[in-house]
C-alpha cells in the first residue's frame, strides 16, 4: 500500500537535490531514514569513557544572562 505525502516546493527542492538518479523518492526517503538510524548508532557511547555528559549537563544547569550567554 502506498501513501502520499505533501511537502512544499522548498521541501521537494531539497529532497530532489539529494535524490540520487537512480533512485525513486521513496528509495531516497528510505536511504535518508537509514542512513540517519545509521548515524544515531554510530554516535550510541561515544562518551562512555569520558567527563563530556557531565560537563554538557553543568553547562546547560548554569543559568543564563539575557543575552543567552552562560
Amino acid at each position: 500500500m502506498s501513501k502520499q505525502i505533501r511537502v512544499d516546493e522548498e521541501t521537494f527542492a531539497a529532497l530532489a537535490a539529494r535524490k540520487r538518479e537512480d533512485e525513486t523518492f521513496d528509495d531516497l526517503l528510505s536511504r535518508l531514514v537509514r542512513e540517519r538510524r545509521e548515524s544515531i548508532r554510530d554516535g550510541a557511547g561515544l562518551w562512555a569513557d569520558s567527563d563530556a555528559p557531565e560537563r554538557a549537563r553543568a553547562a546547560r544547569a548554569k543559568p543564563t544572562d539575557d543575552d543567552g550567554t552562560r
